[in-house]
C-alpha cells in the first residue's frame, strides 16, 4: 500500500557534482545537476522503502534510524533542528 513521506533532504555541490542526501534514511545520491540528484535521490528513496518491504523490515528499519512509528502504519521521521556550520580545530599531518 503506498504512501506519502515528507523528508528533509540535503543538496551539496562537490565540484561538477551535486549531492544529495538524507539523514532520516542515512541515503545519499548523486547527479551531475541538481535536478538529476533531485531524480536519482526519489529512485533511490523508492527503491529502498520497495527493498524494505519486500524483506517486511520497514518499522524494524525505520525505528533504527530514529523514526516514530504512529498507529495506521503513519511513519514521522527525525526532524533535523539545525544544519550550521561550525568551526572546529583539529590536528593535521602534512
Amino acid at each position: 500500500m503506498p504512501m506519502n513521506i515528507k523528508l528533509s533532504v540535503t543538496f551539496l555541490r562537490e565540484g561538477d557534482v551535486f549531492i544529495a542526501y538524507s539523514s532520516a534514511l542515512d541515503l545519499s545520491t548523486s547527479g551531475k545537476t541538481f535536478n538529476e540528484a533531485k531524480k536519482r535521490f526519489a529512485e533511490i528513496v523508492h527503491i529502498f522503502f520497495e527493498e524494505l518491504a519486500r524483506r517486511g523490515t520497514t518499522i524494524e528499519v525505520l525505528q533504527d534510524l530514529g523514526w516514530t512509528i504512529k498507529a495506521k502504519k503513519q511513519f514521522i521521521p527525525p526532524i533535523p533542528v539545525s544544519h550550521e556550520m561550525q568551526e572546529f580545530r583539529v590536528p593535521v599531518s602534512a
